[in-house]
C-alpha cells in the first residue's frame, strides 16, 4: 500500500510538470530557460523518489510521521530544495504554479504540522500573486486555498493509512514471531514431558522390580544356602518345593511388571495377600508372623492396595535380610479418612539417624526409599522407629481422597 501511494505521488508530479511544461511552451516562454528549469526540478525530484525507493515504507516521500515531527528532518530538507526549484520554474513560466497542489502533498508528509503549513502559505501566496488575467478576484484566492486545504488534509489521511499499514505490518510479524515461539515451547513441553514419562517409568519399574523380584531372589538365594546345610533329604525336598515355588511367583511378577498390571496376591483382595505372604515369610524364615486387621478395610482403591503391599514386602524383606527377628506383626487399620499399615518386628533394630545419613542400599535404604515415594506420590507417608537392639517399627499411612484422585489421574 505504501508503495502504491509513492507511486501516486510520482505520477501526479510528473503530469502536473508536463502540463506546466506543456502550458509553458504554449504561451512562448523562453525554451533554454524552460528546459534549465524543468531538467534541475525534475532532477531534484529524482533525488528524493531515489532514497524514497531506498527507504522503509517510502523513504522521505511517504512517511507515518508526518505532522508528529518536531523537527525537520532530511526528507523535509528536500522538500525546502523542491520549493526553491519549483520557485525558479514559476520565474521563468507561471504556468507551473500547477505543481504547488503536488508540493502541499508532500508538506504534510515530510513537514512538521506548523512548518508544513507556513510553506504550504507561503505557496499559496506564491500561487495568489502571479499574474492573473484580468486581475485577481475572490475565486482565484479562495480556489488554490482550498486546494492547499484540501491537499494537506489528504496528505493526513495518507499518512494515517501509513501508520496503520506499518502497525499491522509490526503485529503481523510480532505473532508469526511469537507463533514460531509458541511452537517452540510446544516441541520443548512435549520432550518434557516425555522425558518425565520414561524417568516415571523408570522409577515405576525400580521399586517394582525392588519389591519383587530382588524379594524373591533373596528368598531363593537364602533358601538355597538352607538347603545346602541341611542333610535331611525331606527338608531338601521340602526346601526345593519352596524354591520352586519362589521363582515361579517371581517369574509371573516379572511379567506383571513389565505388564504394569497391578499385583497377583491383590486379586483377592488386601487382608488375603498380606495373610499369603506373612505365611510364606514364616515358612520360609520360621520367624512367628501375624496378620491383625482393625476398621473395614475390604474395599480400599487399587491404588491404595498395592501401596500398601509392596510397603510390606519391602518391610518383611529387610527384617528377612537384618533383622534376625523371631516374630512380626503386621497390622492394616482403617480410619474415617485414611488407612495405615505397621510392619512391627522384634529383631536387633538399627540405627535410623546412622542410616539416613549414609543411605546405605545394602542395609535396606533403597526399600525404604522407594516406600516413601510410593507413598508420597499418593499424597501419605511413611516413618520408620527403630533403636539397637530394640526392634523396628514401620508405619504408612495414606489419606483415602487424595489417594483415589491421584489413582484416577493415574489412570487417565
Amino acid at each position: 500500500m505504501i508503495r502504491r501511494l509513492a507511486l501516486v505521488q510520482h505520477a501526479l508530479f510528473l503530469a502536473l510538470v508536463t502540463i506546466g511544461v506543456w502550458r509553458a511552451l504554449a504561451t512562448g516562454a523562453a525554451v533554454p530557460a524552460l528546459v534549465g528549469a524543468v531538467a534541475l526540478l525534475l532532477l531534484w525530484y529524482a533525488v528524493g523518489a531515489r532514497r524514497a525507493s531506498a527507504g522503509p515504507g517510502g523513504g522521505p516521500h511517504l512517511s507515518a510521521g508526518g505532522g508528529a515531527q518536531r523537527r525537520v528532518g532530511p526528507g523535509g530538507w528536500w522538500f525546502l530544495g523542491l520549493v526553491l526549484a519549483w520557485l525558479l520554474a514559476v520565474a521563468v513560466s507561471p504556468e507551473f504554479i500547477w505543481v504547488a497542489f503536488s508540493l502541499w502533498l508532500l508538506a504534510g508528509h515530510l513537514l512538521p504540522f506548523r512548518v508544513g503549513v507556513a510553506v504550504s502559505v507561503v505557496v499559496l501566496a506564491v500561487v495568489v500573486a502571479r499574474p492573473w488575467p484580468g486581475g485577481l478576484t475572490v475565486a482565484e484566492v479562495v480556489g488554490p486555498a482550498v486546494g492547499m486545504v484540501f491537499a494537506l488534509a489528504l496528505s493526513r489521511g495518507q499518512q494515517l493509512l501509513v501508520r496503520d499499514g506499518l502497525e499491522r505490518e509490526r503485529l503481523v510479524t510480532s505473532l508469526v514471531a511469537a507463533q514460531e515461539e509458541t511452537e517452540v515451547l510446544h516441541a520443548e513441553l512435549a520432550e518434557v514431558q516425555r522425558s518425565a514419562g520414561v524417568l516415571a517409568e523408570r522409577t515405576r519399574l525400580s521399586r517394582d522390580i525392588h519389591d519383587t523380584l530382588a524379594q524373591g531372589f533373596s528368598s531363593i538365594l537364602l533358601l538355597a544356602r538352607a538347603g545346602v546345610a541341611t542333610q535331611d533329604q525331606a527338608a531338601e525336598r521340602r526346601l526345593l518345593a519352596q524354591i520352586e515355588t519362589s521363582a515361579a511367583e517371581g517369574l509371573d511378577e516379572a511379567r506383571r511388571v513389565v505388564g504394569a498390571l497391578a499385583p497377583a496376591p491383590l486379586e483377592s483382595g488386601l487382608v488375603e495377600a498380606l495373610t499369603r505372604i506373612v505365611e510364606r515369610f514364616a515358612s520360609e524364615t520360621g520367624v512367628a508372623g501375624e496378620v491383625r486387621v482393625e476398621g473395614d478395610v475390604a474395599a480400599l482403591p487399587p491404588v491404595v492396595e498395592v501401596a500398601l503391599l509392596r510397603v510390606a514386602q519391602s518391610a518383611l524383606a529387610n527384617v528377612r535380610q537384618h533383622a534376625r527377628a523371631s516374630s512380626v506383626v503386621v497390622t492394616v487399620a482403617e480410619a474415617e479418612d485414611s488407612v495405615r499399615l505397621d510392619v512391627v518386628d522384634d529383631g536387633r533394630g538399627f540405627d535410623t539417624a546412622t542410616l539416613a545419613r549414609t543411605g546405605d542400599v545394602s542395609r535396606g535404604g533403597y526399600g525404604l526409599r522407594a516406600s516413601r515415594q510410593r507413598l508420597r506420590e499418593l499424597g501419605g507417608g511413611l516413618d520408620v522407629e527403630s533403636e539397637p537392639g530394640a526392634g523396628t517399627a514401620v508405619s504408612a499411612s495414606v489419606p483415602l481422597a487424595q489417594a483415589t484422585d491421584a489413582g484416577q489421574e493415574a489412570g487417565a
